[in-house]
């Protein structure tokens, strides 16, 4: 079973179109202008999928994308089993060691999903640091537009203040 994550972190609308074909041409998810997704595949035959991002709707921005592929198939390693077969302990300690294997195994799968769930919550703080970022600099750029107008403002009611109580009229001796 494999297991698709996509996520937009930056850029313009943070949504995309995202698209999985089989290796003979079928369209398996098909999705449009999506910010995140999550979607389950059981691989019915071998070969390369393609995955596809397509930002072509949004022709100025670019976008920044994080996706990860998890294969959540058991898969045996080589490593793991070789020290089960040199040791032949009785039936009882034989019993113990397969309970230790399986207390083993239950950990580094725990462990595995817990360094998926970091990998898709920095993805998350990535997404939602850029969108933070770009709010400061636009907060930024008003306020500074503000404090311009506010000073210009400043003067002009300086100036007519002044030009109240200004003498027009001319002496001339």
């Amino acid at each position: 079973m494999y297991l698709y994550l996509h996520m937009v972190i930056g850029g313009a609308g943070l949504d995309i179109d995202f698209s999985l074909e089989s290796p003979s041409g079928v369209l398996l998810i098909n999705e449009y202008r999506k910010s995140d997704g999550v979607h389950t595949i059981e691989p019915t035959e071998a070969g390369d999928y393609k995955l596809c991002f397509d930002n072509s709707f949004s022709t100025i921005s670019e976008k920044l994308v994080f996706f990860e592929l998890i294969f959540d198939s058991p898969q045996e390693d080589e490593d793991g089993d070789n020290w089960a077969e040199v040791v032949e302990p009785e039936e009882m300690l034989d019993m113990k060691i397969e309970d230790i294997k399986e207390s083993i195994e239950t950990m580094k799968n725990r462990l595995e999903r817990s360094i998926q769930m970091q990998t898709l919550l920095r993805a998350f703080e990535a997404r939602d640091r850029n969108l933070q970022e770009s709010n400061m600099s636009r907060v930024n750029f008003w306020s500074a537009v503000n404090l311009g107008v506010l000073v210009v403002v400043a003067f002009l009611q300086v100036y007519m203040l002044k030009s109240l109580f200004e003498d027009k009229r001319h002496v001339r001796t």
